[in-house]
């Protein structure tokens, strides 16, 4: 929870520096960045104690380098000088989100026991997208839910259909009519 509040922070001098376009390639940069740090070798090397700063900065600019930009060279800086490269991670989170409600293009997964048709995944993409006024898109996920569940990342949507509980209530139902 406290690295997501200070990688908000982060991410909110990026939103105010980069426009949408480039923010969504230093998003893609702090991705690439973030997995390349997840590497057990790497993080060795970059949480070794034995590692000066200048040294690791100087690892993560060379990653950087591509980019081409001061900005990230400055922001890189920052990051090591203030001991935050563990949150680059959560920085790429942050701005992917930002820029899905920047655009409002959302991913989602169904859950369900059964298999589920592409044509129907386009009808609850296409159904959810006019609902939210936004771009969904959905992929299938099998597993053993009993029934069907639509989970949608940034919007905060889960919608869920139990064929246990529809049952239920269908025999209170019945019951309360007899």
């Amino acid at each position: 929870m406290m690295n997501e509040i200070v990688a908000k922070k982060y991410a909110n001098a990026l939103v105010k520096e980069f426009d949408l376009e480039t923010l969504q390639n230093v998003s893609e940069l702090l991705s690439a960045l973030a997995e390349a740090l997840s590497d057990a070798q790497i993080a060795t090397v970059m949480n070794s104690p034995e590692v000066s700063k200048e040294k690791r900065s100087e690892i993560l600019l060379a990653a950087v380098a591509g980019a081409n930009s001061k900005q990230m060279v400055n922001f890189v800086k920052l990051l090591v000088e203030h001991n935050r490269v563990a949150l680059v991670a959560d920085i790429a989170a942050v701005l992917k989100s930002y820029i899905a409600d920047q655009k409002k293009e959302y991913t989602g997964v169904v859950y369900s026991d059964s298999d589920i048709d592409e044509k129907v995944l386009a009808e609850l993409s296409s159904g959810l997208g006019k609902k939210f006024d936004a771009n969904i898109a959905l992929t299938f996920l099998k597993n053993d839910f009993d029934g069907i569940k639509v989970d949608v990342d940034g919007l905060g949507v889960e919608i869920s259909f139990s064929r246990s509980r529809i049952s239920d209530q269908i025999v209170d139902h019945i019951l309360k009519a007899i």
